[in-house]
């Protein structure tokens, strides 16, 4: 394949796949030397070690931002996205965010690209069970390649897990509750394998918020209240104030509390 050809349909590659694909007559040192030459002619931008991506014409090299969805998974090519990049790439987020998250089989150093973060995290210990571990996941269509994230059930979960990695609660909740179906054996499956009442609570709350767009019948939220913690709990670390749900002993910011469907507020 020749070079351009290769740029015009590998926006992000890897060293190793260019090496693999161009296969020049001097193999891969070869290669480095042809990417070296478009580093310097401006086509091209390093952006982690042995991962390059393709400058479009006419932009300036030191200005560019490479796409991080493309960039995170050539750099950790099994990882799952997750959290607010997961909302995003579910097309439900409700804001933009400079933030990007992504499971690997271990933490590695955030990787920086102009003003934006891609971290990569471990999965969540609860999950990393044979029986846990693919629960919850689906594969996205993305510029032409296939990315693996969570899907809607899993990433609410680990949303109000976490909240601060998703943007916060209310930026949660605002995006979750443009999901076009939630499935609710999923979702119960996986509070199962973390099997942590303020979970449970804290879904049960939202479900019980949006139960005629997500079809809850109050059977469902009696199972799962059956979950909930004994004593008030707070889904925000150093979070003291709020409103007291008392079906789910959940604290909650006043800025959630009349969220939900008109006939539920």
């Amino acid at each position: 394949m020749k070079t351009a050809d290769f740029f015009n349909t590998h926006s992000v590659f890897s060293l190793n796949e260019a090496a693999r694909v161009l296969a020049p007559t001097g193999g891969r040192p070869g290669t480095v030397e042809r990417l070296k030459y478009h580093l310097k002619a401006g086509r091209l931008k390093l952006v982690a070690r042995g991962v390059y991506a393709v400058v479009p014409s006419g932009v300036p090299v030191k200005g560019f931002q490479p796409d991080p969805f493309l960039v995170a998974v050539v750099v950790r090519p099994n990882g799952v996205f997750s959290y607010h990049s997961a909302l995003e790439l579910l097309g439900v987020a409700h804001s933009a965010w400079t933030r990007y998250t992504l499971y690997d089989e271990k933490r590695r150093r955030p990787l920086r690209l102009n003003s934006t973060d891609i971290r990569f995290l471990e999965h969540p210990g609860p999950l990393r069970t044979e029986s846990c571990r693919k629960l919850g996941l689906r594969r996205v269509e993305y510029r032409g390649k296939l990315l693996q994230t969570t899907g809607p059930e899993r990433t609410l979960i680990e949303g109000f897990r976490r909240p601060a990695e998703i943007g916060g609660l209310q930026e949660l909740v605002n995006s979750a509750s443009c999901f076009s179906v939630l499935d609710l054996d999923l979702l119960q499956e996986i509070l199962l394998c973390y099997d942590i009442a303020n979970l449970w609570a804290a879904v049960g709350w939202f479900l019980e918020c949006f139960r005629q767009t997500f079809h809850v019948t109050e059977g469902i939220l009696n199972q799962m209240a059956q979950h909930s913690p004994r004593a008030p709990q707070y889904l925000e670390r150093n979070r003291r104030d709020g409103v007291l749900i008392a079906r789910w002993n959940l604290m909650l910011p006043k800025e959630l509390v009349n969220l939900g469907e008109p006939d539920e507020r």
